[in-house]
């Protein structure tokens, strides 16, 4: 069987439903769907306005908390930064008083350094001991923006200082 070929020109128009399609089950126009009950979508439907807004509300909350994680994440990595500058100032302090030719005499002293082109104020306590041979070291640093956060503590004790040993004349 031939398929009867439809022009679609405006001199000739395609046969109205109910007219003779010329036989051929592949050019029969297909039937209305059916009414759907009350309440059920067809296949075609898309989403409604309350599921849209759902989905935004859901994509809404992800994305805050992203955010919130993200900026949480910044912050312990600039607060990791100064602990890090901090310990290495105490460091410095107790380098420093390690190579003092005598013990340092007990008390407490500060003073403000630049590490890294933060400013930073430490204070150290050195303390007696029961052996007169040591002393104790106490460092506490804090950022001067903030003198009530101590971003770092070093503890430690110093020790006599070697004493040269005179050379034997021969």
């Amino acid at each position: 069987m031939k398929h009867p070929i439809v022009k679609t020109a405006s001199t000739q128009s395609l046969p109205l439903q109910g007219e003779d399609w010329g036989g051929d089950e592949f050019l029969t126009p297909p039937s209305p769907p059916a009414p759907l009950p009350q309440g059920k979508r067809g296949k075609n439907h898309g989403f409604t306005l309350i599921e849209v807004l759902v989905a935004l509300t859901i994509v809404a909350v992800a994305l805050a908390a992203g955010l919130r994680a993200l900026n949480q994440s910044a912050d312990n990595a600039n607060q990791l930064k100064l602990r890090t500058l901090a310990l290495w100032v105490a460091e410095n302090r107790l380098a420093e008083a390690q190579l003092l030719p005598e013990l340092p005499s007990a008390g407490t002293v500060q003073g403000q350094v630049s590490q890294a082109g933060i400013a930073f104020v430490w204070q150290q306590t050195i303390s007696f001991t029961p052996n007169p041979a040591f002393r104790k070291i106490d460092i506490r640093v804090v950022e001067t923006q903030t003198p009530n956060y101590e971003l770092a503590r070093l503890n430690s004790y110093l020790g006599i200082p070697p004493q040269p040993e005179a050379r034997d004349a021969r």
